[in-house]
């Protein structure tokens, strides 16, 4: 058995010696070695291996467009039958002075990375060996060709082995992979003897990118050794790069590599962009469009869409409780006088826009400090879902008749109209306004993108348009008698009815208990649910010694002391979910690998980056907790039966942008796409350099098969 083992081992610390012998080789000035993202790869799954190159000081290799003189790496691989290999990964160069030239390539080390598919009869439990050989042109003061030839052996497995060791650096060498979607828009002309770019930012990049420069893939295109200047415009930058004067002729298109100093989304990111643009001959003076406005066209569409979406949110679900309980106002004022019905929808009309001016006004101050926020934005915070869950359970518990506060939170009529009552209707402008912001109805999405990327004044118009939308509805049944002829009298039914409201308004508190949950945990749930028990029996109070019946001192106590059981419990549950930051952060995870075992990946840019630039289709859920039109979605449509199968059968990576807590790689990329609010559905094809196909706000399955069936 000894003996056994020895013989084990002896042929385990041979395998390995070879393999690192084999896997790197060592020239004058350039150590070279072929590494492996995985230890172990499953037959017919793609997989990436890197040449690493450690490069002598002073001396450097070369990019895929040397620039004035030298010559690109190249592999040559001899690989196993059925195994395939794709282009090479071009981190970003730099820009290298050489004697009167200017080269493009890397000094110290470097990492390109191949994807390699290897075929599917592979039999687990063997191996194979990949070959290559690596050449390249090493330069310093003189130019020395070099070349070697490495091997490559790997397991073949049933299941993936990550290869530890290489983690990080394949990580660095991605995050310089040039990126295809940063929300950056670039034209080009030829003005004189120059390249003129014009390069806008989308509305929510607020750093300056720093000093640009520009690689081209084709050589012979610019002049590589001179300046590029760099302008900042009205909307963006102007990028000049004078041409090469040894051309063949002007190019109709240019390709290549948008290097920033500070990075494209914001200090710190991705510092490189691919582009590939027609190059006219002057430049479109309204270019930098966002994709919101390119959608809707122009101010007036933005209104008639903002208007068309406010009608609509009446119809979804999270308007659903205050809609009736203001029907039901209407009802009990069905026998006043028809001008103080009108005025009640006035006073409501107004607590809608106001309401709606207070959320876009808050917004507008935030991102214009430099916050990335979105449609919603307020949602996201578990201090504001705890105050919202209280305030719409003691609404409960005045419907249910725990007590009475008259008119003064419902506006449901009680009698002669007072200023309580105008008061009432008010509160339930507001309060519609508060809990429909978690939807978005179809055509808002659209109108939001383009508010928040106009100057104030349009935005608040357009703002001011989703608001008049909401309360039209309303409106009309204020100012026309003859609609309120057709409502039923008021009797003991209404009680009844009240009281059924009762039950949504604590279904509500539910759902806002489920949305902490995903924010804080379930110890944040534990507080507010606590918080809630302190309120009902403030409530209690109030309901049994706080009314009219009892002596004023009695009333007053009961007043007092409700008020400080139910301020105090809010004040400590606000207290203890603070901004839920560090409890979100572990809830996200969980959130995560709950989605990424339900067949769904965990949303990030460097994930969709690596998709797109493997060929795989991708599709993007943008949702929330809090957004019930993206719960519905999912539901009736991303879960159908029939959507999965054709997901599966496509081929298609599905990822899930959970924007149920603050998270700016979600918000920059929504506002990419010229939106500030969820749901949001995009699909990519095959393609690297398709264009993404974004489906309604509203899904069903007809759309996501029809959609499906549109890409590669």
């Amino acid at each position: 058995m000894l003996k056994q083992r020895f013989i084990f081992v002896s042929m385990l610390l041979f395998f390995v010696v070879n393999s690192l012998l084999a896997n790197s080789a060592k020239t004058d000035h350039v150590e070279a070695e072929l590494v492996p993202e995985v230890t172990a790869i499953v037959p017919g799954e793609a997989f990436w291996v890197g040449l690493h190159m450690k490069v002598q000081d002073h001396w450097h290799v070369y990019w895929r467009n040397a620039g004035d003189a030298g010559l690109a790496t190249a592999i040559d691989w001899e690989l196993p039958e059925g195994f395939s290999a794709g282009e090479i990964q071009w981190p970003h160069p730099e820009a290298i002075p050489f004697d009167e030239f200017m080269n493009f390539g890397y000094e110290n080390e470097v990492l390109l990375l191949v994807q390699i598919t290897p075929p599917a009869n592979l039999a687990p439990g063997s191996t194979v060996t990949l070959k290559a050989n690596a050449s390249w042109l090493v330069c310093k003061d003189v130019c020395i060709p070099e070349n070697v030839d490495l091997e490559l052996p790997l397991a073949i497995g049933e299941h993936v082995a990550i290869n530890a060791a290489w983690t990080q650096p394949f990580a660095d060498t991605r995050a310089m992979l040039p990126i295809t979607n940063s929300g950056w828009k670039v034209q080009a002309a030829k003005i004189d003897t120059a390249l003129v770019f014009e390069i806008v930012p989308p509305e929510w990049v607020s750093d300056s990118p720093g000093n640009i420069r520009f690689f081209p893939y084709d050589e012979l295109v610019i002049n590589n050794g001179a300046v590029q200047e760099v302008t900042a415009t009205g909307n963006g930058y102007r990028l000049n790069v004078p041409l090469s004067p040894d051309r063949e002729g002007d190019p109709e298109r240019i390709s290549g590599v948008l290097v920033s100093e500070n990075g494209w989304r914001g200090t710190g990111s991705e510092k490189s962009q691919e582009i590939s643009v027609e190059i006219g001959n002057s430049l479109d003076s309204n270019f930098g469009t966002s994709a919101g406005n390119q959608e809707i066209g122009s101010i007036w569409w933005a209104l008639l869409f903002a208007f068309v979406g406010g009608m609509i949110l009446n119809l979804m679900p999270c308007v659903l409780p205050v809609l009736s309980l203001k029907i039901l106002g209407f009802v009990q004022q069905a026998g006043e006088d028809s001008s103080k019905v009108f005025s009640h929808g006035m006073v409501f009309t107004l607590g809608v826009l106001v309401s709606f001016w207070v959320l876009a006004g808050a917004l507008l101050l935030l991102r214009a400090g430099g916050e990335q926020l979105g449609w919603g934005f307020q949602l996201q915070s578990p201090s504001f879902i705890v105050v919202l869950a209280i305030f719409l359970f003691l609404f409960g518990l005045n419907l249910f008749g725990v007590f009475e506060l008259g008119t003064s939170l419902m506006g449901v009529g009680q009698g002669a109209a007072s200023r309580s009552d105008y008061l009432g209707s008010f509160v339930s402008g507001v309060t519609a306004t508060v809990v429909a912001t978690p939807c978005t109805a179809p055509f808002m999405g659209s109108a939001l993108g383009f508010a928040l990327s106009q100057p104030a004044l349009l935005s608040m118009a357009i703002f001011t348009a989703l608001g008049m939308g909401m309360a039209l509805p309303y409106v009309l049944l204020a100012s026309s008698p003859g609609l309120l002829k057709f409502v039923p009298k008021p009797g003991a039914w209404m009680d009844t009815l009240k009281q059924s409201m009762g039950f949504l308004m604590m279904a509500t508190v539910i759902w806002l208990l489920y949305v902490l949950d995903g924010q804080v945990g379930s110890l944040g749930v534990f507080v507010a649910l606590l918080a809630l028990l302190v309120v009902s029996f403030g409530g209690w109070v109030l309901g049994r010694w706080g009314t009219l019946m009892r002596s004023k001192t009695t009333c007053l106590a009961a007043k007092t002391i409700a008020a400080v059981l139910i301020v105090g419990s809010a004040w400590f549950a606000i207290d203890m979910v603070g901004d839920g930051t560090a409890s979100a952060s572990a809830a996200t995870k969980t959130s995560a690998n709950a989605a990424a075992h339900a067949g769904w990946e965990p949303y990030s840019p460097e994930l969709v980056n690596t998709l797109r630039a493997q060929g795989k289709p991708v599709f993007i859920d943008f949702t929330a907790s809090w957004c019930l039109s993206c719960q519905v979605n999912k539901k009736v449509a991303l879960n159908n039966a029939e959507v999965e199968a054709a997901f599966a059968s496509k081929g298609v990576t599905r990822v899930i942008a959970d924007w149920t807590s603050k998270d700016e790689n979600i918000t920059r990329a929504l506002a990419a796409f010229g939106r500030n609010s969820v749901p949001l559905y995009v699909l990519y094809g095959a393609g690297s350099n398709e264009k993404p196909i974004v489906l309604p706000e509203l899904l069903t399955p007809g759309l996501i098969l029809d959609a499906l069936a549109r890409i590669n």
